[in-house]
């Protein structure tokens, strides 16, 4: 990292989410946005912004629940519509003014639900 590169020198390197359809969560992944970078019969691995990896791991068994992270998108109307349109079915968004968040949820089919954030981004290279 060179002293002119203001980014943080850190970031998420991965999050992982276990899944008892991987075909079907995967696509899910592929249509809400996260850019596939590898699919085998055991593991799907998607990129996202700032370099993250979002790993799908196939497991036999899923209990579902709340997905371990949430995301984060530039402008939330823009994305509910279009998961909408999508027909995936989010939840109606909702004011969050004790963080200056607006969010909606929306479940992925092997039952996570993942809440997704208007964005909080500091306006400084990440």
């Amino acid at each position: 990292m060179s002293e002119n590169d203001l980014r943080p020198p850190v970031w998420v390197g991965h999050v992982v989410l276990e899944t008892d359809r991987l075909d079907e969560s995967a696509q899910f992944m592929r249509t809400i946005g996260m850019r596939p970078v590898y699919q085998g019969p055991e593991v799907a691995i998607f990129e996202l912004r700032g370099g993250t990896h979002l790993i799908l791991m196939l497991k036999s068994e899923v209990v579902p629940g709340n997905a371990p992270f949430d995301l984060m998108v530039d402008d939330i109307r823009l994305a509910h519509q279009l998961f909408t349109s999508q027909g995936l079915a989010p939840t109606p968004i909702e004011a969050m003014p004790s963080i200056d968040h607006e969010i909606f949820r929306v479940s992925e089919p092997a039952g996570h639900v993942i809440t997704i954030f208007s964005s909080h981004v500091s306006g400084r290279p990440v």
